[in-house]
């Protein structure tokens, strides 16, 4: 990437490579041309995004010249501190997973392609929730189209395998090999390519499902044998809870977030039950923007206790703020 870029072009790219639709991109791609710095080691760049608007530009055009598809939507909106998407082969485990943490019904069962569409869930860490949503199986000739939106734009993907199975290497071989030839990859961090802005990669957990199974120790090292990857492992039983915390533990922390208590000028104490979850580096102006949408241009000042001030320090909007920090918004009427 270009040298010395700045925090709001780092922020619009992070949107970007999130983005679930064309006019998302467009507008996120539109805001990195505007923030990237205009010198010769971004001159490359700002040649790929220049094309790159162009191609989103003719991308949407034609969609709105196309015949719209009847069926329903299988966006799910983002909610939470942030979004894991569990993808594999059949009868993995996904879908165990996802009842296991969170309080949502999946069908399970011990045939392939029960999971005939995405489902939501929300999985909860100290006081804070972050989504999970389970997808259809991906094999060599099954693969949703909706599902490279997903991948790209969640935060943490987890890669299930049940190394315990016959077919558990392959399945999970296909997956790889499936996205492999895509422009969403999977990743040991989430990014987007040096050399093409098109081509993203999202940060990947590999998760071996079935630990308590006898079997387990001479199946993952056949696995390990037989199917190489970048990323980072965990083996989990949902049946007696192995690795269940650690994994939850370590999904959180990859959200990236961090959490941000408020209290009204009124108010001697803070809100303590619902913290606000900004992304690792977030600002007071992005507390703002998050509240509502009139807070930033009515900001005074702020007050602040944490771990990066004295207690009650007056900061200004660019104050970047550190988990557990307790903020008093002093705003305009």
């Amino acid at each position: 990437m270009a040298a010395n870029l700045t925090p709001q072009y780092l922020k619009a790219e992070e949107e970007y490579r999130r983005s679930q639709t064309p006019e998302e991109e467009l507008k996120w791609l539109q805001v990195m041309f505007a923030e990237i710095p205009k010198h010769k080691a971004s001159e490359k760049m700002q040649v790929m995004l220049k094309t790159k608007i162009a191609e989103t530009k003719k991308e949407i055009e034609a969609a709105k010249g196309a015949s719209k598809k009847v069926g329903k939507s299988v966006k799910i909106p983002r909610q939470g501190a942030g979004t894991c998407v569990i993808i594999g082969g059949p009868n993995a485990g996904k879908s165990q997973m996802l009842a296991f943490y969170t309080k949502a019904k999946p069908e399970v069962a011990p045939y392939p392609f029960t999971t005939q569409t995405a489902m939501p869930g929300m999985t909860p860490w100290k006081d804070v929730f972050f989504q999970m949503i389970d997808t259809p199986p991906i094999t060599t000739e099954f693969f949703e189209s909706y599902l490279y939106g997903y991948i790209r734009g969640a935060e943490l993907v987890l890669l299930v395998v049940d190394p315990t199975s016959d077919e558990g290497i392959q399945q999970c071989q296909d997956v790889l090999d499936r996205l492999q030839n895509t422009k969403t990859r999977l990743a040991a961090e989430s990014g987007l390519d040096e050399d093409d802005v098109g081509l993203s990669y999202t940060k990947t957990f590999l998760v071996a499902t079935h630990a308590d199974s006898p079997d387990f120790a001479d199946a993952m090292e056949l696995f390990h044998e037989y199917c190489k990857h970048p990323f980072k492992e965990f083996c989990i039983s949902t049946v007696d809870g192995t690795g269940t915390e650690e994994l939850r533990d370590a999904m959180y922390e990859a959200m990236n977030v961090v959490r941000v208590y408020t209290k009204q000028p009124t108010q001697k104490q803070p809100d303590m039950d619902k913290p606000f979850t900004l992304r690792t580096g977030g600002t007071i102006e992005d507390l703002c923007n998050q509240i509502h949408k009139d807070y930033a241009t009515r900001f005074k000042f702020a007050r602040v206790w944490g771990e990066g001030v004295h207690d009650g320090t007056v900061v200004k909007i660019d104050y970047v703020v550190h988990d557990g920090d307790v903020v008093e918004l002093n705003i305009a009427p």
